[in-house]
């Protein structure tokens, strides 16, 4: 934290918008800094403070920045229709800040990225904001990151000077001093210097894309000499202190818990997932590392969360859980493994007095979760289901997705099968106590990912989507104490379309949101097809426009896993929460 600064309630109310209420004066744990001497940055969350501030990866930026003196960092999101896009600690516009942060963590939040810049008045397309004026008030830098953008920035590469890709905690510094030299130095010079020697920093401006008849990338070369051909990601590799909370407020999903990292990354390898792959090699943090993070929670909360079960070793989870139990904190969970339901994390769920839990089945069929490679079998869910409610859980919500790969009508029917088995043995316990469970389903639509073995894999097209979700809804007319929850087909096809897309696509977000978000109706006035973006299947030798970013994964071993799916065959993750010098298998390690 920078000197002189403490973090307190703040002691003045302040109005972000319209409403009568201070976002602000609801924290805990925020700031407000002056703005004399001091290099003014605006860090936006295209999004709605509610899930803004839920999004750890947002808060810990706000914090590195902020722990520079001669920065004062200051939070923007979305606004209610009707209002401009205002800082939450001082109120000022967002135009009024010489340099703009996008943390992007969501495909659906890009068209919110211009709206908000439009309502600014700042012009959306980089290359018409440098032809206003230098980077500065009302022609800002933007920078992008966030994990949307290291999975496939191409989409917004027209709006975006340029990205900072991967974690930020290693080159934080570094990037700090580039932003004072863009503030009144040379833009096309700093722009060059910070592509060559800034890690993970991708400036758009400086490649150009090269395509083939049929639409497809053939190439993506550097325009400048000593830039490098592909950028690599920055990784973090150890934390003293886990990443946790430094804002709390209840106006978030998570109501005032206080986040705690374990890790980041997966070792399970589900086919699906881009974050886990994106965030290869797996790394837990010590059990050090996590008290340490859990010793700084305030007191007003009540609740730690701790992200990140999935791959937590027992004996770490143990020792954890002994200092929590010791302090008497109670716990929260986003979603459990199935398979992975310890005693210790009974004990923990039991003391914690937790009454919702959610696990992930994902695929319907067991067919679907080798396709997948979930690694859990319908009698895990079973048996996790009956444990959690034992352990005197009353909401249970299970995540579903339909449009998988391969999916058929028999694997819906197997996915209506298994929730009537759940539903029967949670009753039973429920009946016997005196209180039944809320089970709830929440079914989405697969949408392929960059960077996964299934991006090689087109989605199912829009009206088969539409027809599964009403052919569940028909299944489960008849059941009674169930809450269905489905996505709209219509927004995970636009989803599916941005997850795979290329510059050309991007340059028509700018027209969306001018036509009122309509993209049916603007792609089409444009000549762009739709499925050729989200339904396509791609070849295994087909160059990719997010291949410009550099994972280490071997696209080999990617297609070796989308051949696997399609024979429905699983395979072993990544078993370990270090890099192994010697393994051969995702490229990532060598």
């Amino acid at each position: 934290m920078a000197a002189g600064l403490t973090r307190q309630r703040a002691a003045r109310p302040f109005r972000t918008n319209k409403k009568d209420y201070d976002l602000f004066s609801l924290e805990t744990g925020s700031l407000r800094k002056k703005w004399t001497g001091k290099l003014p940055i605006a860090l936006v969350f295209p999004n709605t403070y509610h899930l803004g501030m839920s999004n750890l990866g947002f808060q810990l930026i706000y914090d590195l920045l902020n722990s520079n003196s001669d920065i004062v960092c200051e939070r923007v999101f979305l606004p209610p229709a009707g209002s401009l896009p205002l800082s939450v600690e001082s109120g000022h516009l967002l135009r009024d800040f010489p340099i703009i942060l996008f943390s992007v963590s969501f495909e659906h939040d890009f068209l919110s990225i211009i709206q908000i810049m439009r309502l600014s008045g700042i012009a959306p397309v980089t290359s018409v904001r440098r032809l206003e004026g230098r980077p500065g008030p009302g022609t800002p830098l933007v920078v992008g990151g966030g994990v949307a953008t290291f999975i496939n920035p191409e989409p917004l590469a027209p709006y975006m000077d340029f990205f900072l890709l991967g974690e930020a905690e290693p080159v934080m510094a570094r990037f700090q001093e580039y932003l004072f030299k863009f503030i009144g130095g040379n833009y096309e010079s700093l722009l060059r210097e910070a592509a060559a020697g800034l890690p993970g920093c991708y400036v758009p401006a400086l490649y150009a894309p090269v395509c083939r008849e049929d639409g497809t990338l053939e190439a993506m070369p550097p325009l400048v000499d000593g830039i490098p051909a592909r950028i690599k990601k920055n990784i973090t590799t150890s934390m003293p202190v886990a990443g946790h909370s430094r804002i709390l407020s209840p106006e978030t999903e998570f109501a005032n818990i206080y986040l705690t990292e374990l890790g980041r990354g997966c070792t399970r390898g589900c086919r699906f997932c881009a974050a886990g792959y994106v965030y290869r090699p797996p790394r837990q943090w010590t059990p050090e590392a996590i008290i340490a993070a859990v010793r700084e929670k305030p007191a007003v909360s009540p609740k730690v969360g701790l992200l990140g079960m999935e791959m937590t070793r027992p004996e770490n989870l143990r020792q954890v859980a002994a200092f929590l139990l010791q302090q008497d904190c109670s716990l929260s969970f986003s979603s459990l493994r199935a398979d992975a339901l310890s005693d210790t994390l009974l004990e923990l769920l039991a003391a914690s007095k937790l009454k919702s839990a959610a696990i992930a089945p994902d695929g319907g069929s067991e067919r679907l979760r080798r396709v997948i490679n979930k690694g859990i079998s319908a009698e895990d869910c079973l048996v996790a289901a009956e444990a959690l409610i034992k352990a005197d859980v009353h909401n249970l919500k299970l995540y579903f997705m339909i449009g998988l790969p391969t999916e058929t009508s028999d694997d819906l029917l197997e996915l209506v099968e298994l929730v009537r088995l759940i539903q029967e043995r949670i009753m039973g316990i429920g009946r016997a106590r005196g209180r039944l469970s809320q089970l709830t389903l929440s079914i989405n639509s697969f949408v392929p990912k960059a960077w996964t073995p299934f991006q090689f894999h087109g989605a199912f097209p829009l009206a088969e989507l539409k027809r599964k979700v009403k052919f569940l809804r028909r299944q489960f007319a008849s059941f009674n104490n169930l809450k269905l929850v489905f996505d709209q087909p219509r927004h995970a096809f636009f989803q599916a379309m941005l997850a795979r897309g290329d510059r050309r696509l991007g340059e028509a977000l700018l027209n969306i949101v001018e036509s009122g978000g309509n993209w049916q109706q603007t792609l089409r006035r444009l000549g762009i097809e739709p499925d050729f973006y989200a339904a396509r299947q791609r070849g295994e030798d087909e160059a990719f426009p997010w291949e410009i970013v550099d994972h280490g994964l071997d696209r080999k071993f990617l297609w070796r896993e989308y051949q696997l799916a399609l024979e429905s065959r699983p395979s072993r993750g990544c078993e370990i929460a270090e890099p192994l010098i010697n393994c051969r298998r995702c490229g990532v390690c060598r």
